[in-house]
């Protein structure tokens, strides 16, 4: 197996882990409410903390991966995050719960820019889609394991174990990378020569830039906001099955706690399916019809798609026809997930980590501002359908934003000729 097939095996485990830690959080979230006496108000505040920190600090993590490169990036992420994942299993009430929230989004910023920085480094253009596609594939399987390993494991050790066998679970990987990942692929032990040509002839990101992105061309850039007015729209449905779907299943359907575990996964599985379609399209697509086309034709389909399954599936009265709806509804932002990193690497060239952690950034705020208002929203009207219904519309918008990115025309270079 060639070397960099190997890397995406680690990425794979990587994701897994990163959103096993994530997601158990709401897997739990009764549990955790119950025992710490925590309203509806208070817990969408400590989901939104998480996003808050997330993307606060994707865009500083982002900068630092382009300076300092991958390797030294990623153990800080990991050892961060995982220390406060099992500090999550102290809380002993809000504020607590609060601020190790608020620090374990601090930590875990900039994960997946800093990945899509080692795979701009490690893969040729063309097979850039269809990498992402399986390193969020990934993601994916840790989303549809957290529920049902999170609520296993809380009946049989109580919700505050499920957050120290997890966070154990990153330490081991970041010792493992540590000893293994190099920046350079021709500084890897066992490389090939001619799989080292092979990369470096076709990728976009060598590693030469240890300068600052300006920020002034940042803020020149319609096509950068046009990605990132598309990632906050898309995470703004994301999150929602991250965090509210178990309440909105057991509290607004009345879902039983022993039926809800597989109910949560389903939107998961069907994203695992909806990762790898939408990459390895996109780069079909590059193939036949440019870069340009490429990634917008994918991403604005699956935005579109996936807004209309989640406005569908909120007026659904049967509660099964609703799950499969909702799930449809993951499939198709998973199936635009991968495009919008690969997008990200593409505009941004030896500045991709920093392009991609002003994408994580609004992204993350969408996410914040969802988890929140949807707390509020509930408290207000007491309906959980009306803020699915908004999340919808908002994703539907994010996929005609796709029509003002153009992948193709990096950010440095539009605007200095």
């Amino acid at each position: 197996m060639k070397k960099r097939y190997e890397l995406v095996v680690i990425f794979i485990i990587f994701a897994i882990i990163t959103y096993l830690d994530r997601n158990s959080i709401s897997s739990i979230g009764d549990d955790i409410t119950r025992e710490l006496n925590l309203s509806d108000k208070e817990w969408g505040m400590i989901l939104s903390a998480f996003s808050l920190a997330y993307g606060a600090f994707e865009i500083p993590t982002g900068m630092m991966v382009d300076k300092v490169g991958p390797k030294k990036t990623l153990i800080r992420i990991v050892l961060w995050w995982s220390a406060f994942t099992i500090l999550t299993g102290f809380a002993s009430g809000f504020y607590f719960l609060l601020i190790v929230r608020f620090l374990f989004g601090a930590g875990e910023a900039g994960a997946f820019p800093t990945i899509s920085v080692a795979i701009a480094r490690w893969f040729p253009m063309v097979e850039r889609g269809r990498i992402q596609s399986i390193v969020w594939m990934g993601s994916r399987m840790g989303g549809a394991l957290a529920p049902i390993t999170s609520i296993w494991l809380a009946d049989s050790y109580g919700w505050r174990g499920v957050f120290y066998i997890f966070g154990s679970f990153g330490i081991i990987w970041a010792l493992g990378w540590y000893f293994w990942f190099k920046d350079e692929p021709r500084d890897m032990k066992g490389i090939s020569p001619e799989e080292v040509k092979e990369i470096e002839i076709g990728r976009s990101n060598d590693g030469s830039s240890h300068s600052l992105l300006p920020w002034k061309t940042v803020l020149k850039s319609p096509n950068l906001w046009a990605l990132m007015g598309m990632y906050h729209c898309l995470l703004y449905g994301a999150y929602f099955y991250m965090s509210w779907m178990p309440k909105y299943l057991q509290n607004g359907r009345g879902i039983p706690k022993s039926e809800l575990g597989w109910m949560v996964s389903l939107p998961f599985v069907l994203g695992m399916a909806g990762c790898l379609a939408g990459g390895f399209a996109s780069d079909y697509l590059v193939k036949k019809r440019g870069l340009k086309q490429g990634r917008s034709y994918v991403g604005m389909f699956g935005l579109v798609m996936a807004g209309i399954c989640m406005i569908i599936g909120s007026f659904m009265q049967d509660t099964s026809i609703a799950i499969i709806f909702l799930a449809l509804g993951l499939a198709f932002k998973d199936f635009t997930l991968p495009v919008s990193w690969a997008a990200a690497t593409d505009i941004g060239g030896n500045y991709a980590g920093s392009v991609s952690g002003t994408m994580g950034l609004a992204g993350q705020l969408g996410s914040a501002i969802m988890a929140t208002a949807f707390g509020f929203i509930l408290h207000a009207t007491g309906s959980y359908e009306l803020p699915v219904r908004i999340i919808g519309c908002i994703v539907i918008l994010g996929g005609f934003l796709w029509l003002k990115i153009d992948a193709s025309q990096k950010l440095i270079e539009r605007n200095t000729h």
